[in-house]
Parts: C-alpha cells; sequence; structure tokens
C-alpha cells in the first residue's frame, strides 16, 4: 500500500507547547506511558517525563514552552473513525429525527413528519431518519399509505437507521414513473406485498430515484444517500457533522462513500481553511475506471485531506435485511437481500483496482457476500502479490471461522462498527436467528491475528468513539442483552488501539497518526476519567474535555477544565 505523499505547506512557526496530565497513554511501545508531551509547529518533539521534554526544547534551542497542565485527567491519541459519512451525517441533522428516542411506533413517526411538514414550505421535500423497523411496536417498515397522511404534494422520505433505503410516500413513486409493474434495478428493490402492489419501501440502488434528474446516481455501486441540497445548505452540514465529530474526540475520518457531491464540498471546506478534521476519502467504486484515467492510483493528498482508495459493495445491511441471505430471513423468509454484482464482474472489479495499485474496502455482511469478496483478494493476490495492499472489508458482520483464517493470510482488514451491535444487535437475531449472536466478532479476530479497527458509520451511530469502545469490550446493547459469548469481547487496550493507531495503519497514515510518538501529529484528546481504570460499564460515560489537532485546541467542552502557567 503506498503511503501518504503530503503536499502540506510549512507550518507556522508557532511557540512550543508542554502538556502534561496525570496519565498519558502514548499507544507507542517504546514510550507506553508518559506524563508530558512536547509539542510545536504541530508535531510531537518530545514524549515522556516534564523534565525530558524541557530538556529536549532546550537542546532544540526553542524558546520556553508554553505549559498546559491537566491535572486529574487521560491524554489519549485523537480517535480515528475509518469509516463514516460526514456529509450525510451532517445532512440528517437538518431532517426529522424518528429514532427510537423520539418514535416507539408508526403512527408517532406519522406525527412527527405531519409537524415537519406543516413548519416546511410548501413543496420542499419532508425526510426523516433513524427507524429501526425491530425497534418499533409495529416490527415492521412502515407504508407508502402511512406516509400518504404526511403530504400527498411533495415527497416524503423515511430513511432506515441502516442508511440502506427506507420508505417513501406514494407521490415520490409516481413523481418517479414508478408502478407495480416497474423491474428492480440491479442492486436495488421495490418493495412488493402479497398482492404485487408497492409497498413504499424501497432498498439501495433503487434509492436513486431520490436524487433528482440532476443528482449523483451511482447504479448498482451502492446505496444512494447521495441527495441534493444547495452547495451553501451543503457546506453547513458538513460543519455541523465536523463539530459533532470533534466533539467525541475524533480528529481524522475515512469518508468511506465519496461522490463528486462530497469532494467539491471538503475541496470547498479546504479552499476556506474550515476543514478541521483530517479526511481520507474513499470514492465511490462507479468512478474506478475515471479515477485510474486520470491518475489516482496511490494515496496523494496532504495531512488534512487526502484520496485513499475505493469503495465497493458487495451486498445490503442487517439492519434493513437487505444483506444477502439466500435461503430467507428468519424474521421473513420472503427477503433474501441481495448483491450489488454478480461475483465475476466483482473479481473483475477488484483485480482491477488491485492492479493499478489501488486499497478498496469492500461493504460486506453475510457469508456468502463474504465469501465473494475474499476470493476476490485472494485471486487478485496470487495473480499479483503484495503484501502491504491492505485491502478492508467494512462491517465484515458474520464471517466464518474459516473465512476468518483466510483474512489473516491474504492481510484483509475488516472495519467494524460495535455500536451497530449496541444500538439494534436483538435486531441481527431477530433476522437471521441464533447465528447473529457472532455479529462483529472482535475476539475471532484478535485471536486469529486479524488486526481490528473499530468506527462509527456515522449516521448510523454517533461518532462516540468511548461508546465504541465500550461496546467492542463489553458486547451489552442499547437494552441490556448481551450479545454472543465473552470470547467474542475484546480488551480495553485491544478496543483503544482498534480507534486509534489500528485506524491510522488501515488508512495507510500510521506513519503520521494514531500514536503520541515523536515525529507525529499532536492529534490527541484529554478524557475526564482514565478508560484503562474505570469500570467497563463506565467507559462510554467518561467525558471528553478537548480535542486537539496539530497541536491546536480545536474543541472544548462547556467547562473550562485545564490550568495554564
Amino acid at each position: 500500500m503506498r503511503k501518504l505523499v503530503s503536499f502540506d505547506a510549512p507550518s507556522a512557526l508557532l511557540a512550543p507547547q508542554l502538556i502534561t496530565a496525570q496519565n498519558i497513554y502514548t499507544l507507542d511501545s517504546s514510550v507506553a506511558q508518559a506524563r508530558a508531551l512536547l509539542v510545536h509547529a504541530g508535531l510531537i518533539l518530545a514524549v515522556g517525563s516534564e523534565e525530558h521534554c524541557r530538556q529536549v526544547a532546550a537542546q532544540s534551542a526553542l524558546p520556553e514552552p508554553m505549559h498546559r497542565d491537566f491535572p486529574g485527567r487521560t491524554i489519549l491519541p485523537g480517535f480515528i473513525d475509518a469509516h463514516a459519512h460526514p456529509l450525510m451525517f451532517g445532512q440528517l441533522k437538518t431532517w426529522v429525527d424518528c429514532g427510537p428516542e423520539r418514535a416507539g411506533s408508526i403512527p408517532e413517526i406519522i406525527e412527527l413528519l405531519r409537524e415537519a411538514a406543516l413548519q416546511s414550505p410548501n413543496g420542499l421535500p419532508v425526510r426523516g431518519y433513524g427507524y429501526e423497523q425491530q425497534n418499533l411496536a409495529e416490527k415492521r417498515h412502515p407504508t407508502r399509505q402511512e406516509l400518504d397522511q404526511v403530504a400527498t404534494d411533495r415527497e416524503v422520505y423515511l430513511m432506515n437507521a441502516s442508511g440502506h433505503g427506507g420508505v417513501v410516500n406514494s407521490y415520490t413513486l409516481e413523481l418517479n414513473g414508478i408502478t407495480a409493474h416497474t423491474p428492480n434495478p440491479e442492486g436495488g428493490e421495490f418493495f412488493r406485498d402479497a398482492q404485487g402492489e408497492l409497498t413504499g419501501e424501497l432498498s439501495d440502488a433503487a434509492c436513486n430515484i431520490l436524487t433528482g434528474l440532476d443528482g449523483v446516481k451511482v447504479g448498482h455501486h451502492g446505496p444512494n444517500f447521495h441527495l441534493a441540497d444547495a452547495p451553501e445548505e451543503h457546506l453547513r452540514q458538513l460543519r455541523i457533522a465536523q463539530e459533532d465529530f470533534l466533539a467525541g474526540g475524533v480528529t481524522t475520518i475515512g469518508d468511506a462513500q465519496v461522490s463528486r457531491r462530497e469532494f467539491d464540498m471538503y475541496l470547498r471546506m479546504a479552499e476556506a481553511n474550515e476543514l478541521k478534521l483530517r479526511v481520507n476519502m474513499y470514492f465511490l467504486s462507479h468512478l474506478l475506471e475515471e479515477g485510474i484515467a486520470i491518475g489516482m492510483q496511490g494515496a496523494f493528498g496532504n495531512s488534512h485531506l487526502a484520496f485513499a482508495g475505493f469503495k465497493f459493495y458487495a451486498d445490503g445491511t442487517l439492519g434493513g435485511w437487505t444483506a444477502y441471505f439466500p435461503d430467507g430471513y428468519v424474521g421473513d423468509p420472503c427477503r433474501t437481500g441481495q448483491l450489488y454484482h454478480e461475483p465475476a464482474e466483482y473479481a473483475a472489479l477488484i483485480r482491477r483496482a488491485h492492479l493499478a495499485g489501488l486499497q478498496t474496502a469492500t461493504h460486506a455482511q453475510s457469508p456468502v457476500a463474504l465469501e465473494m469478496v475474499i476470493s476476490a483478494i485472494e485471486a487478485a493476490q496470487t495473480e499479483r502479490p503484495d503484501p502491504d495492499a491492505r485491502h478492508r472489508i467494512e462491517h465484515c458482520g458474520l464471517p466464518t471461522p474459516e473465512q476468518i483464517t483466510r483474512m489473516a493470510a491474504a492481510g484483509i482488514y475488516p472495519v467494524n462498527q460495535p455500536q451497530h451491535y449496541y444500538n439494534w444487535g436483538e435486531g441481527v437475531t431477530d433476522a437471521i436467528g441464533t447465528p447473529g449472536e457472532r455479529f462483529n466478532p472482535l475476539g475471532e479476530f484478535e485471536r486469529a491475528g486479524v488486526p481490528i479497527t473499530i468506527s462509527s458509520d456515522a449516521p448510523v451511530a454517533e461518532p462516540r468513539p468511548l461508546e465504541a469502545i465500550q461496546a467492542a469490550v463489553t458486547r451489552v446493547t442499547r437494552r441490556g442483552h448481551r450479545l454472543g459469548d465473552e470470547n467474542l469481547c475484546i480488551s480495553v487496550d485491544q478496543a483503544v488501539r482498534a480507534h486509534t493507531i489500528n485506524a491510522a495503519t488501515t488508512l495507510g497514515r500510521e506513519d503520521d497518526l494514531g500514536s503520541l510518538s515523536v515525529g507525529k501529529r499532536a492529534d490527541f484528546v484529554v478524557l475526564g476519567a482514565d478508560p484503562y481504570q474505570v469500570s467497563e460499564e463506565e467507559i462510554a460515560d467518561i467525558r471528553l474535555e478537548q480535542t486537539w489537532i496539530d497541536g491546536n485546541l480545536q474543541y472544548v467542552n462547556d467547562v473550562a477544565l485545564s490550568t495554564q502557567r
């Protein structure tokens, strides 16, 4: 895997800073735990004791460092969210929240959407998000007739919590000429009832109808959540998302589905010097040939905005019951989900990317979909061996033990989201039965020598790394159930590393991010308690007090917490 080639302008010569705290966990084996950091011009110059850091400052002929002390606090490297959808996350913040904390039934969802329709100008779409059908009292998706109660003169769209589709009203179907006789698009579905009539539910590639005539179209290469707003509105949404990531202690993200919409917004923010987070972009696979043609054949960019690779889809989502189970779901035998590509077509795409030296990141959940991905990567590696290709599998929900062994041999990196089973783990077992208890088998990955990376998949889950770490350690769901056996859990240290240095390695950024090491970027978080010392059930409650990027304070909680002298 080619490492990032940075084209940053030289950092401004700022005053050096001496950072001290009760505990500093560096995640660097050479100095695992420290009391002080010396930071200058965005980089870490020394790690260890306060005396050592002052000696390095003096030997480097630096001015007297500005001392920032965090007594009783713990410092960790900035969290890295290797799989998220920031613009989608910000956009959903402007939609109607229909999640379980606001609506537990379909009538409650309809009322929330109706109120929004009354408050919005005529003609503008009404959009809601966050429902998960198994969490509703009715244990089913709403229907188009129920959404017709919200409005019949404009689009109404209720996105499933998975982001892989949802439900629309009759107007939306009629506007796009969708009837009961319309064939399903490749990689998507317009769902029908027992009489063959449209229910209003749509999934994955069928969501292309929501983006408008001039909107982003991705064909059968993935779920289309690239709904258009005015550029100024998208910038506002991305700013909202950025602040939310910073509030969770996230300093670097991997945007796992970049189209021209996202790329344009990142470039605009970077040009305006508003991009605080570090963004590593994975362009959607429908752009693969175009990307190769213009020379996108390796990581490039700067420390804040970089191209990393290409995103592929093998199947759908467990939350929306569109992951591919050819024998049907236990909760609904008529549903099988779907593959986005035929195996031969998918293998050709992976081969094309691999031979070009590109990292790939493929969404895959079911054992059948995972087999397609693993086999394609193995074939590409056989043709042109690359021990550092770092091909990724996103979510990697239900690999078999044999597949995990092969992943280790092929150097495949799974990127998991423990908050998925924290939020709706019971829904997975409802969907596919007891095999769902192994969902995201992190402990099995660890024992097989497969690197573990955890992330949020925001907006599917809030970008709250401490919550993800707790879920990875306990596997206890929001409802208080433990999903699977203890051998699926990992330790606190493994979980912290999975959200920092392991995630940096997955992104190809371990040389400059992920640990508090000399020469790396000064990205770190200040916590109100030590996650290694509190009980496992209290990790998510630790207060995130400050987030620093390049030695600059980018987020501070609402209480003054540090002293400066």
